[in-house]
């Protein structure tokens, strides 16, 4: 039965309001305060104007669900407090392309499920109270934000959350990405000597693979190289489009490269791309040069 109060136009108005905030979604809570019983949204639902989604969650009138709604249902299913994070993050802040699967949510409580339907639970009491001090001088970025009516952790935070979580070349590719788009991340102390995110890449791939260390962007002749095993004789250089690409930088390239073996030290190139794709071909075509 729906309760006595507000006529059923002025109940209908109301959550067409609310769904309109939220991607055409509304929760229990919600409906309750238009005035619903739980017996009259079980009506609704058989009727199909509503539509459950999670435990609690419903879409009205339809079942046809964005993405942007689609990660709203499960941060309001996991209640207050709840954000998007992780891949899910990732992809609403255009750092990552969206992929299929649960939806990542973390809640600020330490136990409970770690799964629902459609859900993976992520847990981080701290969360609401966390921040970035990118400087002294600076004011402190929350690690919580909204963004497209989302609840979701900020960027700095959602780099975070993916180191560890995402393999090595997907991990790069959000830093990279929250790079270009001037998002503030947790500051890097320059102990490597390297200038950019793929120098970084290409070091962190050495260690990963226990290559020896290389020299970082050290000057040979009247170049500056971007890696250098100075016993062997052998330099690598990272390119990428942004760099390097065009008819000069060719040139430039080639011209630089035949420079260096005059010298006597051989040049091996890798492209972005490949440090990203084919890791495993890139240190197979080092060792084999390094073990001479």
């Amino acid at each position: 039965m729906v309760r006595k109060g507000a006529p059923p136009q002025s109940r209908d108005a109301r959550i067409e309001k609310i769904a309109a905030s939220q991607h055409g979604l509304i929760t229990a809570a919600q409906l309750a305060t238009c005035d619903l019983t739980s017996g009259a949204i079980a009506k609704r639902v058989r009727s199909g104007r509503l539509h459950r989604v999670h435990r609690g969650v419903y879409a009205v009138g339809h079942r046809n669900l964005s993405r942007e709604a689609r990660w709203l249902a499960a941060v309001l299913a996991c209640g207050d407090g709840a954000v998007l994070s992780h891949l899910g993050a990732a992809a609403l802040w255009g750092l990552l392309r969206p992929e299929g699967g649960p939806v990542d949510v973390t809640v600020p409580t330490h136990g409970g499920k770690r799964r629902r339907d459609g859900i993976r639970i992520h847990r981080c009491a701290s969360l609401a109270g966390a921040v970035l001090v990118p400087r002294p001088d600076a004011e402190p970025i929350p690690a919580v934000t909204v963004r497209d009516g989302i609840p979701v952790t900020a960027p700095w935070r959602t780099v975070e959350d993916l180191r560890g979580a995402v393999s090595p070349p997907l991990y790069r590719r959000a830093v990279r990405e929250a790079e270009m788009r001037r998002f503030v991340l947790t500051p890097r102390t320059p102990r490597d000597r390297t200038r950019s995110d793929l120098e970084r890449a290409f070091l962190a791939l050495c260690r990963e693979h226990g290559l020896p260390t290389p020299e970082v962007n050290v000057s040979l002749g009247r170049w500056t190289v971007d890696f250098l095993w100075r016993e062997k004789r052998l330099v690598a250089e990272t390119d990428s489009w942004a760099t390097h690409g065009g008819s000069v930088a060719f040139e430039d390239d080639r011209g630089r490269d035949l420079g260096l073996r005059r010298l006597g030290y051989e040049v091996r190139r890798y492209a972005d791309h490949q440090l990203e794709t084919e890791p495993a071909a890139v240190v197979a075509d080092l060792w084999t040069r390094l073990r001479r």
